[in-house]
């Protein structure tokens, strides 16, 4: 019987041996701990390690835990510059394991939970790590969207209007109690769009330290992970949500509330300020500044608010993937709080 945490693996054994090449079992599931959207699971198998990916089971808010999307975004980047796992199957027949699921490649390497990488002994290394996440997420904005077969992955244009309004409405499903804080950011992000500037590339949505793999001497990124909130839009959405990290406090529970590196020696450690930061993935991506930034980063806090928000209402429903999930309620107020100090 499969339930958020477990799968039935008989049934998946003999499901996968039919629709992927080369699987076979019997097979033992393990999830992976993180991670508050869609359950991950390792699975070894007879015929080698996989990762298996779902939508948590029970009733879910209309367009989340998208792994569809997830695996057609994998599917079509696998021949580009951005690295990526290579995807083997995807199963929308929810009576195999009681949700919808897909299967991928299981690649060895580093995952980091806290951005100032204070597992890394050497200032250089962090530099360089870095600069990696600064080329990765400009190969991301440069993939050629129609020549890999993702033209319709989105809609072009009024993308932060469009934002706005669905992580309200997202957010207005999840509400729990009235937070005055995030009601007055929602009336300034709406007063203060921004004039759609035509930009539109592949984004990645969650695009962050911990959704990195690094190669295992972190010398090179080796996939970008959690692609659930992938679309085509604006792509200074991304860069502003990453850049959040150097604006939010350390944590010393990465894993359960998103850290930050206020109040750290940046340059002790080999890690670059925002400006320095944006300014490296400018001449990646190859443009010379960018405007609006004020607006990128509140509607950044703003989203990620309103994914605590929607974690805390599917704790309330006994259906979060994570345990830490009634911490995350706690972090709705303090986000709202710090974007309104950004633009007030």
């Amino acid at each position: 019987m499969s339930s958020v945490d477990t799968l039935d693996e008989s049934a998946l054994a003999k499901y996968l041996e039919v629709n992927v090449p080369g699987f076979r079992g019997p097979l033992t599931a393990s999830k992976f701990p993180g991670g508050q959207s869609n359950p991950t699971f390792k699975i070894d198998a007879q015929s080698g390690t996989y990762v298996l990916r779902r939508q948590p089971p029970g009733k879910l808010l209309k367009s989340a835990h998208a792994v569809d999307r997830e695996y057609r975004v994998l599917a079509a980047l696998r021949d580009t510059p951005v690295p990526v796992a290579e995807v083997f199957h995807l199963c929308e027949d929810t009576s195999i394991i009681g949700s919808m699921f897909y299967v991928m490649q299981y690649c060895e390497g580093n995952v980091y939970w806290n951005p100032a990488l204070g597992e890394i002994e050497s200032p250089a290394t962090r530099t360089a790590m870095y600069d990696q996440m600064a080329q990765t997420l400009a190969a991301i904005h440069s993939v050629d969207v129609e020549a890999v077969g993702l033209g319709d992955y989105g809609r072009p244009g009024n993308y932060f209007e469009r934002q706005v309004g669905r992580w309200t409405g997202q957010y207005r499903a999840s509400e729990l109690q009235r937070i005055d804080p995030m009601d007055r950011l929602i009336t300034w992000l709406e007063a203060n769009l921004p004039a759609d500037d035509g930009q539109v590339a592949l984004v990645h949505g969650d695009f962050r330290l911990d959704n990195l793999m690094y190669a295992s001497d972190n010398s090179k990124v080796i996939a970008v992970l959690d692609w659930e909130l992938s679309t085509l839009g604006h792509p200074c959405a991304d860069l502003a949500y990453q850049c959040m990290a150097m604006r939010l406090p350390a944590s010393d529970k990465p894993q359960m509330a998103p850290s930050g590196l206020v109040g750290l020696d940046l340059s002790a450690l080999g890690l670059p300020n925002e400006e320095e930061y944006v300014a490296k993935y400018c001449e990646y991506i190859g443009i010379e500044r960018i405007d609006n930034w004020s607006f990128f980063l509140a509607f950044s806090f703003f989203r990620l608010a309103a994914i605590a928000q929607g974690v805390a209402k599917r704790a309330t429903q006994g259906n979060a993937s994570n345990t830490a999930a009634a911490e995350v309620a706690q972090l709705v107020q303090p986000l709202a709080e710090a974007a309104l100090e950004l633009v007030e």
